[in-house]
């Protein structure tokens, strides 16, 4: 598209030729003629002078070179991603190979008594079980499962392999990646002379709308009530999430986090990769924490948290610093022990007589 309707899709302000034709996005490094490309970090700052993107999108402050057409915007981050989706959108889901009816591979199984909602595409060898229902305009791709009187709302994306167990609640727009399971029973046993008895998990899953979970997730169910996924909230691959946790509303996750057992993480809270929260604690609102750390005290709202075990960010990173050195540190502290456990002789004198008082 002419850049100038790019910038009008995107809501930014064209400063430069707008009748240049925009076919695609690209890295400002990998960019050449016809792509736009973005800046919102300062390290690449210096590829402005050498980019050979047609347009660049930047923020207001930012200076560019006069050859550069520019599409300022306040974020530019996010008007780099209203441009992909303009100029690229989003993955197109194939058709169901083989006969279908309305969208439903007669290759997948379908109980009679479930619902499939209008516009939903079921593709084949997937499978729905009774009294469970998909809403409208879903995918279900190969190899998932829906169990008994499992909900999945409208708009959903399952791709293969997902399970989503029986009862469990699948709310709207949710998309879940490949091999990720929603509703595993919780790793709950009572331990009695030696011997590890496994609790009934009779809870479910919850996931609101607009969640996304990344491939190979876990969301264990409740043993009692529900284990919660907040509104919006989006995981990376391979995390796990205990039963009865419950997790708030825009807090985003990133691979290899866990999450224990009824620990309730606030609203917007960022939890790094290999992340561990203990079980029973309460993570406030805005909460940060630094890749690898291991959370086992409760954190108050809006805290950046670091280190194993996490304390305050700054504090971590100095902690980080002396820790670097450990075997230094304890040579130099086992030089000065021995240099005080031996006693320094006297400095000899000529005169040992009081000196006189000066004025």
């Amino acid at each position: 598209m002419p850049l100038v309707e790019l910038a009008d899709r995107i809501g930014a302000a064209l400063t430069g030729d707008g009748a240049v034709e925009i076919v695609g996005c690209a890295p400002i490094d990998q960019a050449g003629s016809g792509q736009v490309t973005f800046l919102a970090n300062a390290r690449y700052t210096r590829f402005l002078e050498t980019t050979q993107a047609s347009a660049v999108i930047v923020d207001a402050r930012t200076p560019c070179p006069p050859r550069l057409s520019q599409l300022i915007a306040d974020d530019p981050y996010l008007a780099y991603r209203n441009a992909m989706v303009a100029l690229h959108g989003f993955r197109r889901h194939p058709e169901p190979i083989g006969p279908s009816a309305d969208g439903v591979s007669q290759l997948a199984a379908i109980h009679p008594d479930a619902r499939i909602g209008r516009g939903s595409v079921v593709h084949p060898h997937a499978v729905v079980e009774k009294g469970a229902s998909v809403g409208r305009d879903c995918q279900l791709y190969p190899g998932v499962y829906v169990g008994a009187g499992a909900r999945v709302g409208d708009g959903c994306v399952l791709y293969p392999n997902v399970v989503v167990y029986d009862g469990c609640l699948v709310g709207n727009r949710v998309t879940l990646h490949a091999n990720t399971i929603i509703g595993n029973d919780g790793f709950g046993y009572a331990t009695h002379r030696g011997t590890h008895h496994k609790i009934p998990q009779t809870g479910i899953v919850v996931i609101e709308d607009d969640v996304e979970i990344g491939a190979g997730c876990a969301v264990e169910r409740a043993a009692l009530g529900a284990t919660r996924i907040g509104r919006g909230t989006k995981l990376a691959d391979l995390i796990s999430i205990g039963h009865g946790a419950v997790i708030g509303s825009d807090c985003l996750l990133v691979s290899l986090a866990g999450v224990s057992g009824s620990a309730e993480i606030g609203n917007h809270v960022v939890l790094g990769g290999q992340v561990g929260v203990a079980g029973h604690l309460k993570i406030g609102d805005g909460v940060q924490a630094a890749g690898k750390c291991a959370i086992i005290a409760d954190v108050p709202p809006g805290r950046k948290v670091a280190g194993v075990p996490a304390v305050e960010f700054q504090k971590a990173k100095r902690n980080a610093i002396v820790g670097s050195d450990l075997y230094g540190l304890a040579l130099r502290v086992k030089r000065l022990e021995r240099e005080l456990k031996e006693p320094k002789p006297l400095a000899r004198t000529e005169n040992l007589e009081p000196r006189a008082p000066t004025r």
